[in-house]
Protein backbone atom coordinates (compact mmCIF):
# COMPACT_ATOMS: atom_id res chain seq x y z
CA UNK A 1 0.00 0.00 0.00
CA UNK A 2 1.30 3.61 -0.94
CA UNK A 3 0.06 5.31 2.31
CA UNK A 4 1.86 8.95 0.85
CA UNK A 5 -0.35 8.42 -2.59
CA UNK A 6 -3.41 7.04 -0.36
CA UNK A 7 -3.36 10.36 1.73
CA UNK A 8 -2.56 12.61 -0.49
CA UNK A 9 -5.83 11.24 -2.49
CA UNK A 10 -7.85 11.82 0.91
CA UNK A 11 -6.65 15.34 1.13
CA UNK A 12 -7.47 16.15 -2.37
CA UNK A 13 -10.42 14.95 -2.13
CA UNK A 14 -11.26 16.88 1.30
CA UNK A 15 -10.62 19.98 -0.37
CA UNK A 16 -12.13 19.32 -3.58
CA UNK A 17 -15.31 18.62 -1.35
CA UNK A 18 -14.74 22.06 1.09
CA UNK A 19 -14.58 24.65 -1.92
CA UNK A 20 -16.76 22.84 -4.11
CA UNK A 21 -20.07 21.76 -2.11
CA UNK A 22 -21.27 25.36 -0.96
CA UNK A 23 -20.82 26.60 -4.63
CA UNK A 24 -22.75 23.71 -5.75
CA UNK A 25 -25.54 24.45 -3.25
CA UNK A 26 -25.86 28.05 -4.24
CA UNK A 27 -25.54 27.19 -8.22
CA UNK A 28 -27.97 24.06 -7.64
CA UNK A 29 -30.51 26.12 -5.93
CA UNK A 30 -30.50 29.23 -8.38
CA UNK A 31 -30.75 26.37 -11.11
CA UNK A 32 -33.70 24.77 -9.45
CA UNK A 33 -35.71 28.47 -9.22
CA UNK A 34 -34.74 30.56 -11.74
CA UNK A 35 -35.66 30.04 -15.17
CA UNK A 36 -34.12 32.55 -17.42
CA UNK A 37 -33.20 32.30 -21.59
CA UNK A 38 -30.36 29.83 -22.18
CA UNK A 39 -30.84 27.79 -19.44
CA UNK A 40 -30.79 24.53 -21.03
CA UNK A 41 -27.16 25.80 -22.48
CA UNK A 42 -26.23 26.30 -18.86
CA UNK A 43 -27.13 22.68 -17.39
CA UNK A 44 -25.55 21.32 -20.62
CA UNK A 45 -22.19 23.35 -20.03
CA UNK A 46 -22.55 21.70 -16.22
CA UNK A 47 -22.62 18.06 -17.68
CA UNK A 48 -19.98 18.20 -20.05
CA UNK A 49 -16.89 16.72 -17.68
CA UNK A 50 -19.42 13.77 -17.82
CA UNK A 51 -19.32 13.51 -21.57
CA UNK A 52 -15.98 14.54 -22.12
CA UNK A 53 -12.74 12.35 -21.37
CA UNK A 54 -10.62 13.39 -18.58
CA UNK A 55 -7.48 13.77 -20.51
CA UNK A 56 -9.54 16.18 -22.57
CA UNK A 57 -10.03 18.20 -19.84
CA UNK A 58 -6.69 17.71 -18.90
CA UNK A 59 -5.25 18.89 -22.07
CA UNK A 60 -7.28 22.17 -21.79
CA UNK A 61 -5.86 23.44 -17.95
CA UNK A 62 -2.76 21.92 -18.95
CA UNK A 63 -2.21 24.59 -22.00
CA UNK A 64 -4.55 26.97 -20.62
CA UNK A 65 -2.63 27.34 -16.85
CA UNK A 66 0.68 26.52 -17.85
CA UNK A 67 3.67 28.97 -18.29
CA UNK A 68 3.01 29.40 -21.91
CA UNK A 69 -0.36 31.06 -21.75
CA UNK A 70 -0.99 34.29 -20.50
CA UNK A 71 -3.13 33.18 -17.73
CA UNK A 72 -0.55 30.59 -16.25
CA UNK A 73 1.77 33.66 -15.76
CA UNK A 74 -0.32 35.71 -14.17
CA UNK A 75 -0.92 33.24 -11.75
CA UNK A 76 2.14 32.20 -11.11
CA UNK A 77 3.04 35.77 -10.44
CA UNK A 78 -0.08 35.94 -7.80
CA UNK A 79 0.81 32.66 -6.21
CA UNK A 80 4.30 32.21 -6.65
CA UNK A 81 4.26 28.89 -8.22
CA UNK A 82 2.59 27.33 -11.19
CA UNK A 83 -0.49 25.75 -10.69
CA UNK A 84 0.63 22.75 -13.47
CA UNK A 85 2.63 20.61 -11.54
CA UNK A 86 1.43 21.12 -7.99
CA UNK A 87 -1.59 20.41 -5.39
CA UNK A 88 -3.42 23.44 -6.13
CA UNK A 89 -3.60 22.33 -9.80
CA UNK A 90 -4.94 19.38 -9.38
CA UNK A 91 -7.75 20.93 -7.08
CA UNK A 92 -8.80 23.15 -9.77
CA UNK A 93 -8.60 20.10 -12.08
CA UNK A 94 -10.42 17.96 -9.27
CA UNK A 95 -13.20 20.93 -8.95
CA UNK A 96 -14.02 21.24 -12.52
CA UNK A 97 -14.34 17.67 -13.62
CA UNK A 98 -16.78 17.22 -10.37
CA UNK A 99 -18.84 20.07 -10.69
CA UNK A 100 -21.86 17.81 -12.42
CA UNK A 101 -21.40 15.69 -9.73
CA UNK A 102 -21.89 17.99 -7.34
CA UNK A 103 -24.83 20.07 -8.75
CA UNK A 104 -27.08 17.58 -10.01
CA UNK A 105 -28.03 15.89 -6.56
CA UNK A 106 -28.21 19.22 -4.73
CA UNK A 107 -30.17 20.76 -8.15
CA UNK A 108 -32.78 18.09 -8.08
CA UNK A 109 -33.15 18.35 -4.60
CA UNK A 110 -34.25 21.98 -4.22
CA UNK A 111 -36.59 21.12 -7.17
CA UNK A 112 -38.44 18.56 -4.73
CA UNK A 113 -39.08 21.02 -2.00
CA UNK A 114 -42.94 22.00 -2.28
CA UNK A 115 -43.57 25.81 -3.74
CA UNK A 116 -45.79 26.40 -1.09
CA UNK A 117 -43.60 25.45 1.29
CA UNK A 118 -41.22 28.31 0.43
CA UNK A 119 -44.10 30.48 0.48
CA UNK A 120 -45.55 29.93 3.44
CA UNK A 121 -41.29 30.82 4.89
CA UNK A 122 -42.07 34.44 2.87
CA UNK A 123 -44.98 35.50 4.29
CA UNK A 124 -44.10 34.27 7.57
CA UNK A 125 -41.38 37.62 6.87
CA UNK A 126 -38.35 34.94 6.57
CA UNK A 127 -35.43 36.35 4.58
CA UNK A 128 -33.86 34.54 2.02
CA UNK A 129 -31.13 33.72 3.80
CA UNK A 130 -33.05 32.20 6.89
CA UNK A 131 -35.18 30.14 4.09
CA UNK A 132 -32.18 28.69 3.19
CA UNK A 133 -30.67 27.81 6.27
CA UNK A 134 -33.58 26.96 8.16
CA UNK A 135 -36.26 25.82 5.82
CA UNK A 136 -34.67 24.42 2.49
CA UNK A 137 -31.02 23.05 3.77
CA UNK A 138 -32.65 20.54 6.00
CA UNK A 139 -35.41 19.22 3.62
CA UNK A 140 -32.55 18.97 0.86
CA UNK A 141 -29.61 17.35 2.92
CA UNK A 142 -29.60 14.37 1.42
CA UNK A 143 -29.03 15.67 -2.55
CA UNK A 144 -25.92 17.35 -0.41
CA UNK A 145 -24.62 13.94 1.35
CA UNK A 146 -25.04 12.55 -2.33
CA UNK A 147 -23.31 15.66 -3.74
CA UNK A 148 -20.32 15.05 -1.09
CA UNK A 149 -19.93 11.47 -1.63
CA UNK A 150 -20.06 11.19 -5.23
CA UNK A 151 -17.42 14.22 -5.50
CA UNK A 152 -15.23 12.32 -2.23
CA UNK A 153 -15.40 9.11 -4.23
CA UNK A 154 -14.91 10.28 -7.73
CA UNK A 155 -12.26 12.14 -6.88
CA UNK A 156 -10.42 9.13 -4.89
CA UNK A 157 -10.33 7.59 -8.49
CA UNK A 158 -9.20 10.07 -10.83
CA UNK A 159 -6.37 9.23 -12.83
CA UNK A 160 -6.60 10.99 -16.86
CA UNK A 161 -7.03 14.62 -15.59
CA UNK A 162 -4.47 14.15 -12.65
CA UNK A 163 -1.76 12.76 -14.29
CA UNK A 164 -2.59 15.32 -17.16
CA UNK A 165 -2.39 18.38 -15.18
CA UNK A 166 0.04 17.21 -12.05
CA UNK A 167 1.82 14.22 -13.74
CA UNK A 168 3.37 12.14 -11.14
CA UNK A 169 5.72 13.87 -8.64
CA UNK A 170 5.72 11.75 -4.94
CA UNK A 171 4.13 13.61 -2.09
CA UNK A 172 2.79 16.55 -4.22
CA UNK A 173 0.68 14.95 -6.93
CA UNK A 174 1.07 11.07 -7.10
CA UNK A 175 -2.55 10.10 -6.06
CA UNK A 176 -3.45 6.60 -5.40
CA UNK A 177 -4.92 5.56 -8.90
CA UNK A 178 -1.77 6.80 -10.32
CA UNK A 179 0.37 4.76 -7.94
CA UNK A 180 -1.85 1.33 -8.86
CA UNK A 181 -0.83 2.66 -12.61
CA UNK A 182 2.67 2.53 -11.52
CA UNK A 183 2.61 -1.08 -9.46
CA UNK A 184 0.86 -2.29 -12.78
CA UNK A 185 3.72 -1.07 -15.33
CA UNK A 186 6.35 -2.31 -12.67
CA UNK A 187 4.57 -5.81 -12.73
CA UNK A 188 3.39 -5.13 -9.05
CA UNK A 189 -0.03 -7.04 -9.34
CA UNK A 190 -0.15 -7.60 -5.52
CA UNK A 191 0.38 -3.63 -4.57
CA UNK A 192 -2.00 -2.59 -7.40
CA UNK A 193 -4.45 -5.11 -6.38
CA UNK A 194 -4.41 -4.30 -2.60
CA UNK A 195 -4.42 -0.62 -3.14
CA UNK A 196 -7.41 -1.52 -6.02
CA UNK A 197 -9.43 -3.61 -3.14
CA UNK A 198 -9.33 -0.70 -0.55
CA UNK A 199 -10.74 1.92 -2.97
CA UNK A 200 -13.39 -0.85 -4.26
CA UNK A 201 -14.36 -1.69 -0.98
CA UNK A 202 -14.82 1.92 0.04
CA UNK A 203 -16.61 2.88 -3.07
CA UNK A 204 -19.22 0.37 -1.80
CA UNK A 205 -19.34 1.16 1.77
CA UNK A 206 -20.01 4.74 1.25
CA UNK A 207 -22.98 3.92 -1.56
CA UNK A 208 -24.44 1.32 0.57
CA UNK A 209 -24.40 3.76 3.73
CA UNK A 210 -25.75 6.47 1.44
CA UNK A 211 -28.32 4.88 0.08
CA UNK A 212 -29.59 3.46 3.02
CA UNK A 213 -30.10 7.18 4.79
CA UNK A 214 -31.30 8.56 1.57
CA UNK A 215 -34.00 6.20 1.91
CA UNK A 216 -34.75 6.32 5.85
CA UNK A 217 -34.80 10.04 5.61
CA UNK A 218 -37.35 9.81 2.38
CA UNK A 219 -39.18 7.89 4.64
CA UNK A 220 -39.78 9.93 7.42
CA UNK A 221 -40.83 12.83 5.15
CA UNK A 222 -43.62 10.41 4.06
CA UNK A 223 -44.39 9.43 7.07
CA UNK A 224 -44.51 12.95 8.61
CA UNK A 225 -46.65 14.32 5.34
CA UNK A 226 -49.09 11.84 6.57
Amino acid sequence: MDWEALLLSIKLSSVTVLILIPLAILAGRFLAYRHFPGKSWVEALVMVPLVLPPTVIGYYLLVGLGSESWLGRMLEQLLGHQLVFHFSGLVVASILVNIPFAIQPIQRAFEAVPEDVRDAAACCGMSRLKVLFKIELPMVWPGVLTAIVLCFSHVLGEFGVVLMMGGNIAGETKTIAISIYDSVQAFDFASAGNMSLVLLLFAVTVLALTTSLSRRVGGQHVANRR
